[in-house]
């Protein structure tokens, strides 16, 4: 079957999980972008209460992998390196590196890949911004593709469960760091993580993409203007970037946008055990040295000579 009849069949099968509403709401950038001021303008007055994990559809995460497995292979030419370091069951807490900005294909494409290594019934829970779980609309899909608030009893949670459990340290700071540091490791020295894992006895596995901060061009956090305006407070944010992103050309960036079509590539690399003396620089480190490999003789968009065949 040709990519476009998958395609064609994959839109069918959207059409009959998604209603038409919810299409037209989560199909464009204005509406998002209004879902998300009001967001702004309501945080911190309230916050919606904590939903239970395990709410998984698996039919509408099928959905979705099979969109991002046909994306993967056909548009970023995916490659996936260390898949048996991630233990087919039992907690694990997977710490990444954040790329891509407003589009973080580095989540989903990790999450496919231990969906077709280990099965539909390996769950991956990403822990997500806030956005995600409380707009009305957004919330409700999230729930359905196990993704979590990031905070550490959503987190606690889904590991009691015997999930992975995908975080990314960095967050904000990470994925909008700036272009011509796209092959560093960005935790921004926050150690949530290393909490997470000694106070849940699990084992940390790294994983790290290149080629996701490709898509677009990252020209500026805009941290002190973040700042200055109060982000954090309003909205958990800690920049306020400038990209150059297709189709718009140079634009904030919180305004989604067409990636450029970068090779891909994602590793996993060897647990590291909850108990090491100095966590964080351990997994910083072992993060850097992967990525530095992963970028060692890659050419801009078409990935290294080994991925490009």
């Amino acid at each position: 079957m040709g990519s476009w009849t998958q395609l064609a069949a994959w839109l069918d099968r959207a059409r009959q999980l998604v209603p038409a509403e919810d299409r037209r709401e989560l199909g464009s950038p204005l509406r998002m972008i209004r879902r998300f001021v009001r967001f702004a303008r309501a945080h911190g007055s309230h916050r919606a209460p904590e939903e239970p994990v395990g709410a998984r559809d698996p039919s509408l995460v099928g959905l979705l992998a099979e969109l991002f497995r046909l994306v993967g292979r056909e548009y970023f030419r995916l490659r996936v390196e260390g898949l048996e370091h991630v233990p087919a069951d039992g907690p694990v807490l997977l710490v990444g590196n954040h790329n891509g900005g407003l589009l973080p294909l580095d989540a989903f494409f990790t999450a496919l890949a231990i969906h077709d290594h280990h099965g539909p019934e390996r769950a991956v829970n990403v822990l997500v911004h806030d956005f995600l779980v409380e707009d009305p609309l957004f919330g409700r899909y999230a729930r359905r593709l196990g993704l979590v608030r990031a905070c550490h009893a959503g987190a606690q949670a889904a590991l009691d469960r015997g999930g992975c459990v995908l975080v990314y340290p960095g967050s904000d700071v990470d994925t909008y760091r700036p272009f011509w540091q796209r092959d560093q490791i960005c935790l921004a020295g926050r150690t949530g993580f290393v909490t997470l894992a000694r106070r849940a006895g699990v084992p940390i596995v790294p994983v790290v993409s290149a080629g996701t901060h490709e898509q677009l061009i990252v020209l500026s956090r805009g941290e002190h203007l973040a700042r200055w305006l109060g982000l954090h407070r309003l909205v958990r944010a800690d920049v306020l970037p400038l990209v150059l992103a297709l189709p718009w050309g140079v634009v904030p960036g919180f305004v989604p946008y067409w990636p450029l079509p970068a090779q891909t590539t994602v590793a996993f690399g060897e647990p590291i055990a909850p108990g090491h003396p100095d966590l964080y620089r351990e997994v910083e480190g072992r993060m850097q040295a992967m990525l530095t490999a992963l970028c060692r003789n890659r050419r801009l968009l078409r990935g290294r000579p080994a991925d490009r065949s």
